[in-house]
């Protein structure tokens, strides 16, 4: 089977009179390709704001609740779980984290511009890197919802009435990242992403109802490694579950293979398929054709499986072989990719 299709049967569903449905797991490619000659990159903190944005920061902290450091602790969290993703990932021989270098971001809140290219080209230059990962932004908005209602709670009088404190605060941590390749005076790649965090604390009076939130510098910190580390990530194939839908009826070998499908004997189904492709009938034999396509992608065949639906569609006019010829152009395309991202 081909090393890029891992396939798995979870589920036959009956879709319609006609088809059933199987999901198979596809491996794409990673988001970022990396040129082949980086092998050691550098990790820098560019979300520290400027002097002249340093009191409109302030501001925004006090305005939006966030604890004191929690942006510049969150930052450094994040970093280190990119750090320690891609040491985890064979791709590179050497990550260094820049701690030493001091490059602001000017702005609160927004990603900045992109660094100039004799910038990178110095950092990368000096430190004896070949490409550097920037922490662009990184932000918390923090928004408080209070509100009180009437409990009942035990007493030596019985239950009395009391009122409780109730505190709902959500913070939203935004970061942005890019890759700076010198050698080729680019930008790999930018990407922004943001996480949300709901706690909840409740008392009977409000300090006891925050003291329930006192984990909150914690769980940004927790939060802000994973983001990190899901940003290393998108070097790294992924699998997707895709579905496919398969022809069931048309005659008595349909019936059959339907059911050796549903029992995972999928190649005996293949050979049910295969002796129908040249029955008389058009549209038998583009079904046949159809679910031929089906079986060869299963096994891991791409171009057999786009000769498939083609013929599907252009001898027989099935109409879902028109869309799988796209799908599979795709497949194939990916496929290319992932054969240049594994020779690295």
């Amino acid at each position: 089977m081909n090393r890029y299709i891992f396939f798995l049967l979870i589920a036959v569903v009956l879709t319609s009179c006609k088809t059933n449905q199987l999901f198979i797991n596809v491996t794409q490619p990673a988001a970022v390709t990396m040129p082949p000659d980086i092998k050691k990159v550098g990790v820098i903190n560019r979300s520290v704001p400027t002097d002249e944005t340093k009191i409109i920061d302030v501001i925004d902290k006090v305005l939006s609740l966030e604890g004191a450091d929690l942006d510049r602790d969150g930052a450094w969290a994040s970093i280190n779980g990119l750090a320690a993703e891609l040491k985890r990932n064979d791709r590179f021989d050497e990550v260094r984290l820049l701690n030493d270098i001091d490059l602001r971001a000017s702005g609160v809140g927004v990603l900045p511009s992109p660094l100039s290219g004799s910038i990178v080209d110095s950092i990368c230059r000096v430190t004896g890197i070949d490409a550097l990962f920037a922490l662009e932004r990184f932000d918390t908005d923090t928004r408080v919802n209070y509100s009180t209602r009437m409990v009942k709670a035990n007493s030596p009088l019985g239950n009395i009435p009391l009122p409780e404190h109730q505190v709902e605060m959500e913070t939203i941590i935004k970061t942005g990242w890019r890759i700076y390749d010198p050698a080729r005076k680019t930008v790999l790649d930018e990407y922004r992403l943001i996480e949300s965090l709901v706690y909840f604390g409740k008392g009977i009076n409000p300090v006891a109802a925050v003291e329930g939130l006192i984990k909150r510098k914690e769980s940004v910190r927790e939060v802000s490694n994973i983001s990190g580390q899901k940003y290393a990530q998108r070097l790294l194939p992924y699998r997707l579950r895709v579905t496919r839908d398969y022809f069931v009826k048309g005659t008595n070998n349909f019936k059959i293979a339907k059911r050796k499908a549903q029992t995972g004997k999928w190649d005996e189904a293949g050979q049910l398929w295969y002796s129908e492709t040249g029955n008389n009938k058009s549209k038998i034999a583009g079904r046949a054709c159809y679910n031929m396509a089906i079986i060869s992608e299963i096994n891991g065949n791409l171009d057999d499986a786009l000769g498939w639906a083609q013929k599907s569609w252009e001898d027989y006019r099935i109409k879902p072989g028109l869309r799988y010829s796209g799908i599979l152009e795709g497949r194939k395309y990916n496929e290319g990719i992932l054969q240049i991202q594994e020779s690295y």
